[in-house]
């Protein structure tokens, strides 16, 4: 079958619920992809910073296998040989005291809400059925109904009210914005470091210092969103790094699983993942053997091949490369590591699309930013290969 062929059939038979380039891939290896037609591709999306390991890394990819020779499924009604592993490794490279794994990001994000709600309840004494949790202006946490309900993107919202209350909208960046929403009833702002489906925007330098004091004295729960930001995405193993700061509780997924299957978490203290009891919050497949052999190993791949320190690297220089390139049709660059958001004076889809043409995948985002994200696999060469043909498009 041909590209057309393969986008009839998904047109015709699939859900409408997004808008892909028009790229039917095949194969995938590092940071190149090639489609159907057998034309390769320069990733520069990264599965939306999942494959930060490079596309099947063959380190992941043999755990992933040997896994399902033994076992891939037992559910949490028993136990299995790799869960425990899995959490070790969590605790000694972040040293938060606990964990709990779930599959999708947005199920993480669900998991976080309802650990500080009860905590909110049991702990800091919030009177039932009061409590609030704090968000950011422009986040984006995940699309079930209750993360939506949270967010200010209409078109996330449209149609799909009545929407979970209990949440509080302040403006990203702004702590005075933080300070007055802080109420007795509070029990947790929940943030991401750098906010990436909004266009790679970087708070102020201190915001997330400033905010962790804020919550600290007045007992209430800060919460980041790593999902995208972390494990080495942004120059740090973790994007709150940049402030020196130490969350209550830390979100992660995507690159946990390096692309190979889904896995997220939960890390936080005995203090607040321990309010919960048996029966109360779970998963069929959350913490099981595969996804937990497949996890260790991503881990193993980002540390030992330095990967984190590989993105703080060249994501400074493909940021000064792309601040280099003299266009009107640039209004800013902005980034942190192998993490840049190229915003236009016009919409971005057309330039990812010739983007494409030229053999690079990237994807718009709010409209006019083209979002850099590249495996951090990458290489000194294949950035300057890749901003050869940004500058030729932007010329264009």
């Amino acid at each position: 079958m041909n590209t057309q062929e393969y986008i009839t059939l998904e047109e015709q038979y699939g859900a409408h619920n997004y808008h892909p380039l028009d790229v039917v891939i095949t194969k995938a290896e590092g940071v190149w992809v090639t489609d159907v037609e057998g034309k390769r591709y320069l990733d520069c999306l990264a599965a939306y910073s999942a494959v930060n390991q490079g596309h099947c890394h063959p380190k992941i990819y043999q755990a992933f296998v040997e896994q399902a020779k033994n076992v891939t499924l037992t559910s949490r009604a028993f136990r299995n040989d790799k869960l425990a592993l899995l959490y070790k490794k969590l605790h000694d490279l972040t040293g938060y005291e606990m964990s709990l794994p779930m599959n999708s990001g947005a199920e993480a994000v669900e998991t976080a809400v309802k650990a500080a709600r009860k905590w909110g309840y049991t702990v800091k004494g919030i009177p039932d059925g009061q409590a609030e949790i704090i968000c950011a202006s422009n986040n984006f946490h995940g699309r079930t109904t209750t993360i939506v309900s949270f967010s200010t993107e209409e078109s996330y919202r449209e149609n799909f009210g009545p929407f979970t209350p209990g949440f509080k909208i302040v403006e990203f960046g702004n702590l005075k914005s933080l300070e007055l929403a802080i109420s007795k009833n509070t029990a947790a702002f929940l943030v991401e470091p750098i906010q990436g489906e909004a266009g790679i925007i970087i708070p102020p330098e201190g915001y997330l210092r400033e905010a962790a004091r804020l919550c600290k004295e007045n007992n209430v729960l800060l919460i980041v969103d790593e999902i995208q930001s972390g494990l080495g995405r942004s120059g740090r193993f973790f994007a709150f790094e940049y402030e020196e700061i130490r969350p209550h509780a830390v979100i992660i997924g995507k690159a946990l699983s390096g692309g190979f299957y889904p896995v997220s978490a939960v890390l936080s203290t005995k203090e607040l993942l321990g309010v919960f009891n048996p029966g109360e919050h779970g998963s069929t497949f959350g913490g099981n053997p595969l996804a937990a052999a497949v996890a260790i190993a991503a881990l193993d791949v980002l540390v030992d091949e330095k990967l984190i320190e590989r993105s703080f690297e060249l994501g400074k220089y493909f940021k000064e490369r792309l601040e280099s390139i003299n266009s009107r049709n640039i209004k800013e660059v902005r980034g942190r590591g192998l993490w840049i958001g190229l915003e236009l004076t016009k919409a971005a889809r057309p330039y990812c699309e010739a983007l494409m043409k030229e053999g690079i995948l990237c994807k718009e985002t709010h409209n006019t930013v083209i979002r850099f994200a590249p495996p951090l696999v990458i290489t000194k060469e294949e950035i300057d290969w890749a901003v050869e043909r940004i500058v030729s498009v932007l010329a264009k």
